[in-house]
């Protein structure tokens, strides 16, 4: 028995307005009627304290020298549509043939313009987070007005002119961004409550330079509450959330900062917050060393006056070692960076979520299968590669430490030089608080649409200021993203010029922050309150004690329970029952 299928020539169709003649009541299977197209054209249209007394800090337990380190969518029209019966006909409503049309066929496209505007070439005095020449386009949120802050006469509304930011009537929505964070740092929260009655930092006088995004502006204004007063700058110039910085400076915050400051703008806002007649700071809270090293350059006599540095990113602590060892250090400092609540929480778990979103924001890649290099296997290296790896990523490790190299290994990671791989990967990643360990050599060999990012705190991992060359042509994609194009058409991803990614170009995760916050307000109180005599002119870790406490405040919120020990096993260990459990030599 032979089969013979008869071509079926389609029916030709016109775009033109006709009303379809009304089909019969049913159709039998065997007949098949003309169909007519439908095309239609759719117009846009209060939680529990672990044991210890409340703010009973500082401490008073171990020596100091204990703790010493060394377009519009089409869709379908409503209606018409097909029902069967249970005799199996079909029936059909009447339908509409209509022509393809814009909403508004003389509309244009509207195209933002480009903001061009001067930035400083001048050499960062601390080549850390503007050591590499910025963009020669200053690129900020398009429906920001060209006047740069620095211009403008703005007050809030109790009549203060004693800050500078993009916008302060965006003060509203940044204090909603606030509350929102609120709620997810209960231990911040937990010490404002605590410090109702006594004061540890009454007194204290803190000048800051960290990222300004809400989840700093709530430890900004816990500060304020356990009796400081602040004056703030931002450690980065693409990082500032505008409306944050606008709700700081209405609650009476001095706050210096904008998103998309030029190179200038930076010191500019550094030296507002220091330079103020009749107020000497006495504290100082940086994230990066610039501001410490901005004091200790310009105002020497001021910085032999201030009484602590707390410290939290490696290029700043790096920093302080070198001063410490080269004897310039006057003043103790709180090396935050390297306490096991900051390290282990805010550099490894931050860092797993935020190097995802920050990727996925700049270039709506997809991860599975992807080659990727990351540079460093510290804690945030750590992170790093564990998301991508999760995705499907094929992911490869460069290390100078044989232990995290050996560590990189026995997570499944291959252990490469960077020139080994550098023509095959899809993606870079720099997270080793080093300087050039992309160098120009690495750049030119890369291959076309290979990605380059950061994620240590400075910018100087990427050998940026090597593209700024005549031959090479930047294109800016979107914000915080350059296409930089070689004479052959090769195109590299730039993401955020350099600089840090997941705060410059996403956001991170806020309970994780919380937990580094915590830490660095109880350093502050720690160093502010301290007797003569604790701390020398040198670099301290902070007290184990302090650690322990930090993250017995973020427990509830997981309805956690911890056990504790009895009399006899507490004796067995040698340990005391509220701790701390751990001596200052362990490695979590």
């Amino acid at each position: 028995m032979s089969v013979q299928i008869a071509p079926v020539k389609m029916a030709d169709m016109e775009l033109r307005d006709v009303k379809s003649e009304k089909p019969p009541e049913s159709l039998s299977v065997a007949a098949v009627p003309e169909v007519p197209a439908v095309l239609v054209a759719v117009s846009p249209t209060e939680p529990e304290i672990s044991p210890i007394p409340a703010l009973s800090l500082p401490m008073k337990g171990a020596p100091a020298s204990a703790m010493k380190r060394t377009d519009p969518t089409l869709r379908p029209k409503d209606g018409g549509d097909e029902a069967g019966s249970p005799e199996g006909a079909v029936s059909e409503a009447p339908r509409t043939v209509k022509k393809i049309q814009f909403a508004d066929q003389k509309r244009e496209f509207n195209k933002r313009p480009t903001k061009i505007g001067r930035r400083s070439l001048s050499r960062s005095i601390s080549q850390s987070s503007t050591d590499s020449y910025s963009s020669a386009a200053s690129y900020t949120d398009s429906s920001d007005d060209e006047t740069s802050p620095r211009d403008k006469q703005q007050k809030n509304s109790k009549g203060s002119s004693d800050f500078c930011v993009k916008n302060i009537k965006q003060a509203e929505f940044g204090r909603r961004e606030i509350e929102i964070a609120e709620q997810e740092m209960p231990a911040l929260m937990a010490l404002r409550k605590r410090a109702q009655g006594e004061k540890p930092l009454a007194g204290a006088k803190i000048v800051g330079c960290t990222h300004i995004t809400a989840q700093t502006a709530v430890l900004i204004e816990t500060l304020g509450a356990l009796g400081a007063q602040c004056r703030w700058a931002a450690c980065n110039i693409y990082s500032t959330l505008n409306e944050v910085a606008a709700a700081l400076a209405e609650n009476g915050v001095a706050v210096f900062s904008w998103k998309g400051e030029s190179e200038d703008d930076f010191w500019w806002c550094i030296d507002r917050c220091v330079n103020v007649e009749g107020w000497q700071p006495n504290m100082i809270l940086d994230d990066g060393g610039d501001l410490t090293h901005w004091i200790y350059k310009k105002y020497p006599n001021m910085f032999k006056k201030i009484k602590g540095i707390v410290e939290e990113s490696v290029t700043g602590v790096h920093r302080l070692y070198q001063l410490s060892k080269a004897g310039k250090l006057c003043v103790p400092a709180m090396n935050v960076n390297d306490s096991v609540t900051k390290q282990k929480f805010d550099n490894l778990y931050c860092c797993r979520e935020s190097i995802l979103d920050g990727l996925k924001r700049t270039t709506d890649m997809m991860f599975g299968g992807k080659q990727v290099v990351v540079c460093g296997y510290g804690e945030v290296g750590k992170g790093c590669c564990a998301a991508l790896k999760a995705m499907g990523s094929i992911v490869y490790v460069t290390e100078i430490d044989p232990i995290c190299a050996l560590q990189a290994c026995m997570d499944g990671f291959r252990l490469v030089k960077l020139n080994e791989v550098i023509r095959q990967v899809d993606i870079v990643i720099t997270c080793t608080g080093n300087k050039n360990v992309v160098t120009r050599e690495h750049l030119d060999r890369m291959k076309n649409g290979c990605i380059v990012c950061n994620m240590g705190h400075s910018n100087t991992e990427i050998d940026v200021a090597s593209l700024r060359t005549p031959e090479l042509t930047w294109e800016r994609v979107r914000s915080q993203v350059d296409h930089v194009i070689w004479p052959d058409g090769k195109r590299m991803v730039l993401l955020a010029e350099g600089r840090l990614l997941n705060l410059s170009c996403s956001t991170v995760p806020t309970f994780v922050l919380s937990i580094t916050a915590t830490t660095q307000a109880l350093a502050l109180i720690e160093l502010y309150n301290a007797p003569e005599g604790r701390y020398k002119q040198d670099v301290y870790l902070l007290p184990k004690k302090m650690d322990e406490y930090v993250a017995s405040l973020h427990l509830p919120t997981f309805d956690a329970h911890l056990t504790e020990l009895s009399d006899e096993q507490a004796k067995y260990l040698g340990l005391n029952k509220n701790g701390p459990f751990k001596p200052n030599y362990y490695r979590y």
